[in-house]
C-alpha cells in the first residue's frame, strides 16, 4: 500500500550544529528564556531537551539566585539522561555535576521511606542539584509546605505524563506550589498533544508559562543524514501473524510493537506471538545468556539477524537486554527489536530505519514517541518509515464497527502526524496584487488576521493540539471519509469544535482561528511545485497559484480527504462498501447551519441535471443534499402544524 503521508526534508544540518556555548538550535532558543518563572518547553525526542534543561538549571543556580534544580522524570531509566555532563570544555560557565546521593533514580519502590527522606534531607541540604521520578515528587509532597520549595527550580521532564496521574495528583501539587511559593518551573515534552488525558494545568495557570517550542520540521529538517519519512498502512485480514512478513523487511532495522493485549488485534498470548514472528524470519540457534540477546538464522539467506525481546516478563532477563541495548555502538550490534510497550520511551537506537506497529495506537503522544524513534539522525539511512498494520474490516465479523471506528481513527491519526511533521508556513492577509510573500510566508486574499494576543497565542503555540481534537471529534471522523460538503465541514462542524474548546473566545476570535486551522491544514495536505517564480499547489483535484488564493476557494476543500483517496484505492470495493455503510449506520444529525450551506448547492444541481438529489445514490454528497431536502421539508411541516 502506497504511503499515505510523505515528507522530505532539507538535510541542513541546523538542528545538530552547536553555537559558542555548545548549545544547538534548540537549546539555545530555550536558553533565550532563561530569565521566565514558568517555562514551557515543546520540542521533539532526541533534539536534546536534557541538556537544555542542565543550561537553564546552571544559570538559575549561578545567575538568578535560586538555591536549589529538581528534575523529576516519568520513569527511572529516563534518569541516566541527566548524569553528570561535562558542559565547560564545550563553552558554557559550568559543569552540570549532581551527586550520586541524590539521585534518586535507583532501584526500589519509587514511594520507598527512603527516597522521601532523602527528598525532604535535600531540602534542608546544601546541595544544588536532585533527581528523582514523578512519584517520589508526589510523594515527597505530602505533608511538604509549598515554602519549602521557594527559591528552587522545579523541572518536570515528559511533562504530558503529569495529566494521566491517578486523579491528576501531581496537578494539583504543582498548581499548590505555583501558588504559594516562589519556585521555578520548568515543564517539558515531546508531545505536542494534551488532548489525550485531562489537561495538566487548567487554562489561566497555563497562561502563566513563557511558551517555546521546536517544532519536528525544523529538528528534521536539520538533520544531516535522514532525507525522508514515510506514513504507510498495511490492512490483514484473520491473525496479524499471518501477515506480519508482508511488511517486516528483516534488511531493515526494526522495532516491531505488538499489540496491548486487551486490544482486538492480540492474540491474548504476546509470548507465543514473539515466538510466531521468531518463527517466521527464520530458525532461532541460540539466546546469549549474558545480553539476552537472540540469534535468528534468517530462513531465506542463513543470515544471523540480532533479535531483542521486550516483552519478556522476567525482570531479571529484561534488565539483562535493556541494559545491551543502552551500550550499542555500532549498526550491527542489532537488528530487530520486538517490544509490547517499553520501546516507546527512554532509550536510544539512532539505527532505527522503521517503525512497524500491529494494531491502533489511541494515544497520539504515544504514536509520535514510536515514529520518533526511527527519525533519529545516523549515516546508516536517508529514509524513515512507521507502517500501521490494521485488521481490515469484515462484514461478517460482529466486530465491524470496532475495526472500521479503528481503521478511520488510525488514518485521522496519521493526517494529524503529517500536520506535525511538515514543513510550517506563515499566513498573512494578501492586500493587493503588489502585496509580495517573504520566504516562508503564503499571502491569502481574505484571511482575517488575528485581532487578539489569545488568538495570536492560540495559532502559534496550539493549533497542533486544536487540529487532534477536531480530528478526534466522532462527528468529525465521521464526516472525513468525503461524505459531507467540505464548506460544513468547515464552516459549521470546526467551528462548533473550536467553540468547545475555547468557550471564552467571541464568535469574531473563533473565525479567525477556525481560517488558519482550515488554510494550514490544507495547505499541509497539498502539493506545493513551483515552477519558474510561480508557487502553485493541488487543492481538491487541480493546482491553483498559491499567491492568487482567497480563503472562499479554501473553504471549498476537505482539508482532510487525500488520505482517504490513498486509502479507498488499498482496500477492495466490498471493503470500502462495508466502511461507507457503517458509517451510514451513525451517520450525523442534519441541522439547520448545514442546510444553510447545502440549500445554493441543491438549487445548483437541479439546473445542471434537471432533478432533485437522490436519496439512493452511490455519490455520498449527493445523499447528503436528498436528506437535506427532507429536513427542510420536515422543519417546514413542523413549523406549520405549530402556527
Amino acid at each position: 500500500m502506497p504511503n499515505i503521508v510523505d515528507v522530505t526534508y532539507g538535510q541542513t544540518g541546523a538542528s545538530k550544529s552547536t553555537n559558542e556555548y555548545g548549545m544547538r538550535d534548540m537549546q539555545a532558543r530555550a536558553f533565550e528564556a532563561r530569565d521566565a518563572q514558568y517555562l514551557l518547553l515543546k520540542a521533539p525526542p532526541a533534539s536534546g531537551k536534557s541538556r537544555a534543561l542542565m543550561f537553564l538549571g546552571l544559570d538559575k543556580l549561578v545567575n538568578q539566585g535560586l538555591k536549589k534544580v529538581i528534575v523529576a522524570v516519568p520513569e527511572r531509566s529516563i534518569g541516566s539522561s541527566f548524569a553528570p555532563t561535562d558542559l565547560k570544555t564545550y563553552g558554557f560557565f559550568a559543569d552540570w555535576s549532581p551527586k550520586d546521593e541524590f539521585n534518586l533514580c535507583t532501584p526500589g519502590s519509587d514511594s520507598s521511606q527512603s527516597k522521601v527522606q532523602a527528598f525532604h534531607e535535600f531540602l534542608e541540604s546544601d546541595e544544588s542539584i536532585l533527581i528523582c521520578t514523578h512519584a517520589t515528587l508526589r510523594f515527597a509532597c505530602e505533608g511538604l509546605e509549598e515554602a519549602k520549595f521557594n527559591d528552587v527550580l522545579l523541572a518536570i521532564d515528559e511533562f504530558h505524563h503529569v495529566s494521566a496521574d491517578v486523579n491528576n495528583i501531581l496537578g494539583d501539587k504543582l498548581r499548590g506550589i505555583m501558588q504559594k511559593s516562589s519556585a521555578h518551573i520548568i515543564a517539558m515534552t515531546g508531545s505536542y498533544f494534551r488532548g489525550d488525558g485531562v489537561p495538566v494545568l487548567p487554562a489561566e495557570e497555563e497562561a502563566k508559562f513563557t511558551k517555546v517550542t521546536y517544532n519536528y520540521y525544523e529538528q528534521l529538517n536539520g538533520y544531516e543524514y535522514l532525507k525522508s519519512l514515510g506514513i504507510g498502512y498495511h490492512f490483514y485480514q484473520g491473525r496479524y501473524t499471518t501477515a506480519i512478513l508482508d511488511v517486516l523487511d528483516t534488511d531493515k532495522k526494526t522495532i516491531l510493537h505488538i499489540p496491548n493485549v486487551n486490544s482486538g488485534e492480540s492474540t491474548k498470548d504476546k509470548h507465543n506471538e514473539v515466538g510466531f514472528i521468531l518463527d517466521a524470519i527464520g530458525k532461532v540457534i541460540k539466546q546469549d545468556s549474558s545480553t539476552g540477546v537472540i540469534h535468528v538464522k534468517r530462513h531465506t539467506d542463513g543470515k544471523v539477524l540480532l533479535v531483542a525481546d521486550l516483552v519478556e516478563d522476567n525482570p531479571k532477563e529484561r534488565d539483562k537486554i535493556q541494559s545491551y541495548l543502552r551500550t550499542i555502538k555500532s549498526v550491527d550490534d542489532m537488528d530487530i527489536i520486538i517490544a509490547l510497550g517499553m520501546a516507546k520511551e527512554g532509550f536510544d537506537w539512532p539505527y532505527c530505519e522503521h517503525a512497524l506497529t500491529v494494531g491502533y495506537r489511541g494515544s497520539l503522544t504515544e504514536i509520535v514517541q514510536i515514529i520518533g524513534r526511527a527519525t533519529r539522525d545516523s549515516n546508516n539511512k536517508t529514509h524513515a518509515q512507521f507502517t500501521n498494520l490494521i485488521a481490515q474490516p469484515d462484514a461478517e465479523d460482529d466486530l465491524v464497527k470496532y475495526s472500521v471506528n479503528n481503521m478511520l481513527k488510525a488514518i485521522t491519526a496519521s493526517l494529524l502526524m503529517e500536520q506535525v511533521m511538515a514543513p510550517n508556513w506563515k499566513f498573512k492577509t494578501k492586500l493587493s496584487d503588489d502585496d509580495e510573500a517573504k520566504p516562508g510566508e503564503i499571502k491569502i486574499r481574505g484571511l482575517k488576521e488575528p485581532s487578539t494576543n489569545r488568538v495570536k497565542d492560540i495559532i502559534e503555540t496550539d493549533l497542533i493540539d486544536l487540529k487532534a481534537t477536531i480530528l478526534q471529534d466522532d462527528q468529525m471522523v465521521k464526516a472525513i471519509p468525503g461524505n459531507v460538503d467540505p464548506e460544513v465541514i468547515n464552516q459549521v462542524m470546526i467551528p462548533k469544535i473550536i467553540r468547545v474548546k475555547y468557550p471564552d473566545l467571541s464568535d469574531e476570535e473563533i473565525e479567525e482561528i477556525r481560517q488558519h486551522v482550515v488554510v494550514d491544514s490544507v495547505v499541509k495536505n497539498g502539493e506545493i511545485k513551483e515552477e519558474g517564480d510561480k508557487r502553485f499547489i493541488r487543492m481538491a483535484g487541480k493546482f491553483v497559484e498559491l499567491d492568487d488564493i482567497h480563503i472562499d476557494l479554501i473553504d471549498q476543500v476537505n482539508p482532510f480527504q487525500k488520505a482517504f483517496e490513498v486509502m479507498s484505492k488499498s482496500v477492495t470495493k466490498q471493503v470500502l462498501k462495508v466502511i461507507q455503510e457503517t458509517i451510514e449506520a451513525t451517520r450525523i444529525k442534519m441541522d439547520f447551519e448545514e442546510a444553510k450551506i447545502l440549500w445554493p448547492k441543491i438549487i445548483e444541481f437541479k439546473k445542471t441535471f434537471g432533478k432533485e438529489p437522490n436519496l439512493n445514490a452511490n455519490d455520498p454528497l449527493e445523499r447528503r443534499m436528498a436528506e437535506c431536502i427532507i429536513y427542510l421539508k420536515e422543519e417546514k411541516r413542523k413549523q406549520m402544524a405549530n402556527g
